[in-house]
């Protein structure tokens, strides 16, 4: 067993694993899983920047992330950033910070390395399951970008597209510095278009209507998980694993864009991070399912964390 410690930081969140990984069993045993919103590409979109405080926020969960990461004894650390660092201007400020407090420096993927990592992290323990057909379509639904993966032992094709749950919120739904409560027809429709012309651009490269079972991770698909199961508070276990169909989201996507942040922010399960974001992704969610003939959509809790950690392994 090697002890391992991956931290993936996107444009919403930051999320550190440290697990004891068996390459030869497949294994992984989580030590510690956590995740913290810190909102990172905040105003990306609009600036180009890393915002002051959105870096600081992400500056002060690496803190903990590095005292976790200590006391555990993790022997290999690997930090992977995504979207919102790819996009900045001053992302060297934001690596030269990461650098200081946990002694890596962050690699800042591409959209395909991002997708390769999602796509082993979901799929590693689905091997030899005979009730989920391949190929899998791998969808990985972030702040800033969406990744879609197609692949059965090994990736065939993957494309890294700029619509996520924060970028299409920023775009679309926020009118003189505040989220529309709730949003407009008009502004739905504008949003439902950019995704669904992201959508197009994805199936140039990647096979969407090709592959067989629909495996959804990330933030916003676990969170519509939970609600269509109408979990009280959000329970990793009974989501993981989980299967959700097309009609039910459709129905929560519509619930969630139809609601006030204070009815959003009621809902058990949901990440106060995630209230004013959450009809975005859902919506990207359901646009996918659409375009790919989708009738459910199965929900997974390990995506690109547990692919850094197995390749560390």
């Amino acid at each position: 067993m090697t002890r391992v410690a991956a931290v993936d930081c996107g444009t919403n969140s930051i999320r550190l694993l440290v697990a004891d990984a068996d390459p030869e069993t497949g294994e992984l045993v989580d030590l510690d899983r956590r995740m913290t919103i810190v909102r990172l590409g905040q105003g990306v979109d609009r600036t180009g920047r890393l915002a002051p405080e959105a870096l600081e926020r992400t500056f002060a969960a690496c803190r903990e992330y590095a005292a976790a990461v200590k006391e555990l004894g993790a022997q290999r650390l690997r930090f992977v950033a995504t979207s919102a660092s790819r996009d900045a201007e001053n992302r060297e400020e934001f690596v030269r910070g990461v650098l200081d407090i946990l002694g890596v420096e962050p690699e800042v993927i591409t959209g395909e390395q991002e997708a390769e990592f999602s796509f082993t992290g979901a799929t590693k323990e689905l091997t030899g399951r005979d009730d989920l057909a391949r190929p899998y379509l791998v969808v990985d639904i972030g702040g800033g970008s969406t990744e879609f993966v197609v692949g059965d032992d090994r990736v065939r094709a993957a494309r890294s597209v700029d619509v996520g749950c924060v970028r299409m919120t920023e775009r679309h739904l926020v009118v003189d510095g505040k989220v529309a409560d709730p949003p407009s027809e008009e502004q739905i429709a504008a949003m439902r278009a950019d995704i669904e012309a992201a959508l197009d651009l994805a199936e140039r490269t990647v096979p969407l209507r090709e592959a067989h079972t629909l495996v959804g991770l990330a933030g916003s698909v676990t969170t519509v998980s939970a609600i269509a199961q109408k979990l009280p508070a959000y329970d990793s276990a009974a989501i993981h694993h989980s299967r959700v169909s097309r009609e039910e989201v459709g129905t929560i996507t519509g619930r969630l864009l139809r609601s006030t942040h204070a009815e959003r922010a009621a809902i058990g399960a949901m990440h106060p991070g995630r209230v004013d974001v959450i009809g975005a992704g859902a919506l990207v969610l359901l646009a996918i399912m659409e375009r790919t003939g989708a009738q459910e959509v199965v929900v997974s809790e390990h995506d690109i964390l547990d692919g850094i950690a197995w390749s560390l392994a």
